[in-house]
Parts: structure tokens; sequence; C-alpha cells
């Protein structure tokens, strides 16, 4: 869920208080709601008697989290998993979580709001082409799948023509299953095992 980039503007926070984290995650919200204002970013800097672009940083990671989080409405336990690679103490983790569960929803609705206008499903016709032969090969098989795809944008209707092969139709099929099979519990407990294990390996090398 996180880059490399946000984890390192994150890593700021167990170094504060959670009374500071709590009021870094209001300031996100409310970037979220009217947009950033450099200002906080100074006075919060005087506050904790560090740069005004480590207090950027932290509030930037902290947005990216939790808008990333709520596009996709993870579940309490996928969050937890996400943060726990971070290595931050436990009433951190469930702090971040809280911040999370409390505002996810009206980041939603945010999101969707400043979203652009993209088009909308309508309808879909498609046919299947065979080609038995062509000039430099005379006896051959060659099917095709044609789709278009109707759309509606701005009350007006637009059309998209796309072609394949079946080959490839199967194997946008077999990714869908492999997704919807992470989504399961088992691979989920094996993720997190995974996660797990790559963290203590970590603290291992750097102990």
């Amino acid at each position: 869920l996180l880059l490399r980039e946000h984890e390192e503007h994150l890593a700021f926070l167990p170094k504060v208080d959670s009374t500071v984290v709590a009021e870094f995650g209001r300031i996100a919200v409310e970037f979220l709601r009217r947009g950033s204002n450099p200002k906080i970013y100074e006075g919060a800097a005087r506050k904790l008697s560090v740069s005004s672009d480590t207090v950027q940083h932290g509030v930037e990671g902290l947005i990216y989290l939790l808008t990333e989080s709520s596009k996709l409405m993870i579940s309490e336990l996928d969050f937890q998993d996400s943060v726990f690679v971070l290595g931050f103490p436990e009433e951190l983790n469930k702090l971040l979580l809280q911040l999370y569960l409390d505002n996810r929803k009206e980041i939603r609705t945010i999101l969707s709001e400043s979203a652009p206008d993209l088009p909308s499903y309508h309808s879909l016709e498609w046919g299947l082409d065979v080609q038995l032969a062509s000039r430099s090969l005379r006896q051959q098989i060659k099917p095709s799948v044609t789709i278009k795809l109707h759309l509606n944008q701005n009350g007006d209707h637009n059309t998209q023509v796309l072609q394949t092969d079946p080959a490839t139709l199967l194997l946008v099929q077999q990714l869908e299953q492999a997704l919807e099979e992470m989504k399961t519990n088992h691979c989920r407990r094996v993720v997190r095992s995974i996660k797990r294990s790559q963290f203590v390996v970590f603290l291992s090398n750097h102990l």
C-alpha cells in the first residue's frame, strides 16, 4: 500500500507525542477538504522545533495512507498489515487505525467529488471473427474477439472498439481469479506471515 517514499515520511511519527500525531491526522483531513496551507506547516514546525519540510512530509505521508486506504476501502486487518511493516509502537498503530476508521467515509466522499468526470459503462456488444486463410497462408485459423463498448460521459454517448485474441481474454480471466484468491483468509495469512518475516530480518540486519 505504501511506497518507500511515504514510509520514510511517516518514520517521523514515532518521535512525537500521540497528540501531535492526532493533530497531523486532523491537518491531513482538513487539507483534503480545503487544500494545503503552508502556514500551518510553519506553525507546527516551530512548536516541534523541526523543519517545516519534516512536518509537510509527515502530513503528506498520512494523506497518502488515508486516501489510498479509503479509496480501496480496506478492512481493519488489512490496514493493520499495511502499517505493521513500518515498525511503529502498538499505540501508534491503534491511533492510525482509529484515524482511518473515523474518516474513511468522508475521505471517499471528498475523493468522489474531486474526481474527474470519467466515462461510465452503458452497454457492450461483442463478436467472434475467424480468419481461415490469407495470401501467405492458405490454411490457418486465426480467431479474434471484437468488443464494441458504449460509454456515457456528460450526457453524450461514445463508442470504443477493441480487438484481441481469445488467449488474452483467458489470461485476463486467470488474473481476475488470482486477485480474488488473494482476498481469501488463507492468502492473507500467508502474506502477513511473509511481511512479518521480512520485518524480523530487517530488524536483525539493522540492530
